[in-house]
């Protein structure tokens, strides 16, 4: 990446998924390097977000041109512009349509006098960061989620500290233990594939293995009489209002689809769904009736808009929504009352 334009066709590739994981290192130590590369990382993806006519600027061929205008989805745009008048909501959702299809890295310095020589990546409501950290551990970062990690390669282990939802493939290294800090308990491992979910407004933190083993341990907020090892098919999961834990199996593809732009929930209530909804579509939800919230659903979410999720959900269970004032509202179906 010598030049502007390598540089502005290798985000593009990035933004479209095509971009091969050493290309997507470079690209990350690239953004990493100074300010200046992560404004203008920044402003390259949020003119894709946006889908502003200018974004063509940016494309160095027509074939970039014709990918960007297929992953956008004209269909779902016309559908949306027919559904809603007010137009500053239209461009908000529209850019909601082109977020949830986006793979993302925003790349910040911390301030060095409290934490020198870390970095932090961080994951906006709506979108999803995919990096590789330097000891080449792929990393995908939830909707609304925050990593700090450092650059370092020498140190004695690698540590991350993480806020929110990540799914980790730790590169194997057992003179280095990887380590994830939670506020609740900590994980180590010393190389396999694994979710973490700890956001500050779930009451729950859980941690979902795939393949390999962790180790769930103690932090300084949460002590535990001891270690306790995870299986691949197992799930930990610490209620934070009571401290206590369990392990229980799960189909781990329900807790790990999201990396791959993709939901799955079995008999959710709809308190919970409204949270995913909101952080995967960076959207407002209001709920007018209470008991509306004890509802369950069951369904799959792909690439659909969140008009498209929220039509099917009308047609599902007894409720209407409205947009008033940018934000969902949702009430009960007045012939169910």
């Amino acid at each position: 990446m010598d030049t502007k334009k390598s540089i502005k066709a290798t985000i593009i590739a990035h933004l479209n998924g095509s971009l091969r994981e050493e290309e997507l290192k470079k690209l990350n130590d690239w953004v990493a390097q100074s300010e200046e590369n992560t404004k203008y990382y920044a402003r390259v993806k949020d003119l894709w977000e946006a889908s502003q006519p200018n974004i063509s600027q940016i494309a160095e061929t027509e074939k970039e041109w014709s990918k960007f205008l297929l992953n956008i989805g004209k269909g779902h745009r016309e559908n949306m512009f027919s559904l809603l008048s007010n137009w500053q909501i239209v461009y908000r959702f529209a850019a909601i349509l082109v977020i949830g299809l986006v793979v993302g890295v925003l790349v910040t310095k911390l301030n060095s006098k409290h934490e020198p020589g870390y970095l932090t990546s961080i994951a906006p409501a709506g979108s999803v960061s995919q990096m590789i950290l330097a000891d080449s551990t792929l990393v995908y970062l939830n909707a609304g989620s925050e990593l700090r990690y450092s650059p370092e390669t020498n140190n004695k282990k690698r540590e991350v500290y993480l806020t929110g939802e990540a799914w980790f493939q730790v590169e194997k290294n057992k003179q280095k233990p990887f380590i994830v800090h939670t506020q609740y308990y900590d994980v180590q491992v010393t190389g396999t594939q694994f979710n973490v979910k700890s956001y500050p407004s779930d009451p729950e933190v859980t941690t979902t293995l795939e393949e390999g083993q962790v180790e769930i341990g103690s932090s300084e907020n949460f002590k535990l009489t001891k270690n306790i090892s995870l299986q691949p098919g197992e799930q930990i999961v610490l209620n934070k209002k009571s401290k206590k834990l369990f392990v229980q199996n799960v189909d781990t593809q329900l807790f790990t689809s999201w990396k791959n732009n993709k939901l799955i929930f079995l008999n959710m209530n709809l308190k919970e769904l409204i949270i995913l909804l909101e952080r995967r579509y960076g959207v407002d939800i209001e709920v007018f009736d209470d008991d509306i919230l004890t509802y369950h659903y069951s369904g799959t979410i792909k690439n659909e808009s969140i008009l498209d999720i929220m039509q099917i959900i009308q047609h599902t269970l007894p409720i209407e929504f409205k947009i008033e004032n940018q934000k969902i509202i949702i009430h009960k179906n007045k012939q169910e009352e």
